[in-house]
């Protein structure tokens, strides 16, 4: 492939390039002297990453390792991607944070639920190697073994839970086999409610699985029966899962910011909805993650309109610090047109390496980028890409997902929303939902020409998802070539107003007591009802806690809004205590309330002094009571005790 090292240089003018012809061979002194000096290190080669990681040693600051051959240099566009190659280098010198790492640990003991002989054969490749016992669902005609090497059941399974190393079943139709089964499984009296305890799960029943999302439960496999070869690969995955293993922490949960409820009223319930694995639910005013079942998608923090929930490969700062780097290295070596690629490593990369291989490989303006998981991208990362440069943006997509990308889907809705608002023409974010290279590269050729920012920004980005999205919304507003000042926003967008209706509002300051943000706010000296709309996150506490019911959502941005001060909804005159003076409630609703006891109510009769303490506060009312020598219960008569099982008995005896 051609190496453009000038256009490189261009883009990555803060670094050292150097180039080679056969690094990994004749020229590896080269190498040897540069992993021997200090500062960071980036080497344009993975498919020797694992020689240049040996040669290097332990080398501080380790290696970085960037493709620039599958990605841009095998490509039809090869001779102009010198640009592309900048981009790519540029993203590699971000660093990567560390992230805190969860250990699952099995013991080999393993569950095979299936139906006929294929789990006893499966129990039989596996029983060297794990504690197995098979449960077949409803078996027919199924031959026992001549010799019990693990134990063979029947059983149906009620309910699942759990993940690797800490699974349980509940398990209705429970029989063990009569050692005098002949011919067949002849089974001892059935009975439901058993509990079976294991550390795997081979499904080969058939059935639905057991689990939302199976295919991201660690330690549940599962196998059509009737395909030996997935029956195979299973019996193989199976095997080697004994000890323990490391997975990433992927969420970074903090509940004192979660707006989930508040008082036993739900609000917001984004990440409820989204999590494809279950590992969310309800706890108190909050949620909790399991992060033991949790698989990493991501779409939990690319929802959370408060950044209680924030993803950590990488954190959201981070990958938009990558996104920038890369944008504006391409434009300073001279790209134009960038068209972001965002893609998981497990689908999209092999696509690529094939369409670099046998096709035309990737366009020059396509920067290619891998994520943990696509559906970890939030509405900052797409809002942050445009304004960064980007005239488009893809989201390379499997043609059957492994779980449910309905987050993935709304954020883009949200993005292109926003665009169209703003000026930008149709169609700037899209999903390609492929398995096929060659359909990739037809669907990246549709993008066509657009055109890229004028005067891309530049701004450096540090905070949480939320904090970046007002930045970055306020910059791509900046830069928009038809700039307005509101744009509505479908429904359950993170952002957005409250609409109150104010003839009915009585300033009970409920919905500021559940706002978990401060967007609504009272005023301690006079009965207000303020409202700052950005800080409001559409949660609809406020909604739920209304005893009037007169609020109502309003999903929208308000460019505006990020320098306005608090705007006034509702403000009334304070009522003042007829005998102190202070200001104790909210002139109209005490008229409205006295209005409706005095004369009408035997404790505050027409003319009496005591309508007077309706008017007062709690400390004068106590006073004047307490003058008046009022008691609430002079005049009601004295109640009759209350009967007992003897006076009934001893009445039964008089009449007799």
């Amino acid at each position: 492939m051609r190496l453009d090292v000038a256009t490189i240089r261009r883009g990555c003018s803060n670094c050292e390039i150097r180039n080679y012809r056969h690094l990994c061979g004749a020229e590896l002194e080269h190498f040897r002297n540069a992993a021997k000096a200090e500062g960071p290190l980036t080497v344009a080669c993975t498919q020797q990453a694992a020689q240049f990681t040996a040669e290097a040693g332990e080398r501080p600051g380790g290696i970085s390792f960037v493709n620039i051959r599958e990605t841009a240099g095998w490509s039809r566009d090869g001779a102009n991607a010198g640009a592309k190659m900048a981009a790519l280098l540029a993203a590699a010198e971000i660093p990567a944070p560390d992230y805190p790492l969860l250990t699952l640990s099995g013991d080999g003991i393993i569950l095979i639920y299936g139906r006929d002989e294929a789990a006893i054969e499966a129990g039989r490749l596996l029983a060297d190697h794990l504690d197995v016992t098979v449960m077949l669902k409803q078996p027919a005609d199924v031959t026992p073994p001549a010799a019990a090497v693990f134990p063979i059941v029947k059983g149906t399974v009620r309910n699942a839970r759990g993940h690797f190393g800490a699974f349980e079943l509940t398990i209705d139709d429970y029989a063990q086999p009569r050692p005098s089964s002949r011919d067949r499984f002849v089974f001892e009296t059935p009975r439901s409610g058993a509990t079976s305890r294991c550390d795997l799960v081979l499904d080969l029943s058939g059935d639905p699985p057991l689990f939302p999302a199976p295919d991201l439960r660690d330690g549940y496999l599962r196998a059509d029966p009737r395909d030996p070869a997935a029956v195979l690969r299973a019996v193989l995955t199976a095997r080697d899962l004994v000890g323990s293993f490391d997975k990433p922490r992927y969420v970074d949960f903090t509940p004192s910011l979660c707006a989930h409820s508040r008082s036993k009223l739900t609000g917001c319930h984004r990440c409820l909805d989204l999590c494809p694995t279950g590992a969310i639910t309800p706890n108190g005013d909050h949620v909790a993650v399991n992060a033991d079942v949790c698989a990493g998608c991501g779409q939990c923090a690319a929802a959370c309109p408060t950044g209680a929930a924030s993803y950590a490969l990488p954190p959201a700062d981070t990958q938009l610090q990558i996104l920038r780097a890369m944008l504006l290295a391409y434009r300073e070596a001279g790209g134009a047109d960038p068209n972001l690629l965002l893609h998981d490593s497990g689908h999209g990369t092999p696509l690529i390496d094939a369409l670099a291989r046998h096709g035309d490989g990737l366009p020059a303006n396509v920067l290619p980028l891998a994520l943990n998981e696509l559906t970890q991208v939030g509405l900052e990362a797409l809002v942050g890409a445009f304004a960064y440069g980007a005239a488009a943006v893809r989201l390379l997509v499997r043609a059957k997902p492994r779980h449910d990308i309905t987050g993935l889907l709304q954020t883009i809705a949200m993005a292109e929303t926003i665009l169209d608002g703003l000026g930008f023409d149709g169609g700037r974010v899209a999903t390609i939902e492929t398995d096929d290279p060659d359909i990739l590269a037809e669907r990246l050729t549709e993008v066509g020409p657009l055109a890229g920012l004028a005067t891309p920004a530049t701004f450096r980005t540090v905070g949480k998802r939320g904090d970046l999205l007002r930045f970055g919304l306020s910059e791509l507003h900046r830069l928009a070539p038809r700039p307005v000042d509101v744009i509505a926003l479908p429904e359950g967008a993170p952002i957005g107003a409250v609409t109150v209706d104010t003839s009915g509002c009585t300033l009970c300051l409920s919905c500021v007591s559940a706002c978990p943000t401060g967007a609504l706010r009272a005023d301690p000296e006079r009965p207000v009802l303020k409202f700052v709309e950005d800080a409001c996150v559409q949660c609809g506490l406020c909604q739920s806690t209304c005893p009037e019911k007169v609020i109502t959502l309003t999903p929208q941005i308000d460019f505006r809004a990020r320098r306005a001060p608090a705007r006034v909804i509702k403000e009334e005159e304070p009522a003042l205590c007829v005998r102190c003076g202070t200001p104790f409630g909210v002139r109209s609703t005490i008229d409205r309330i006295a209005t409706k006891l005095e004369g009408r109510h035997w404790m505050y009769p027409s003319g009496d002094r005591r309508t007077e303490a309706l008017r007062m506060c709690a400390d004068c009312r106590v006073i004047v009571m307490s003058e008046q020598q009022f008691d609430p219960i002079q005049d009601v008569p004295k109640r009759p005790p209350p009967r007992t099982t003897d006076d009934y008995l001893r009445q039964r005896e008089n009449k007799d």
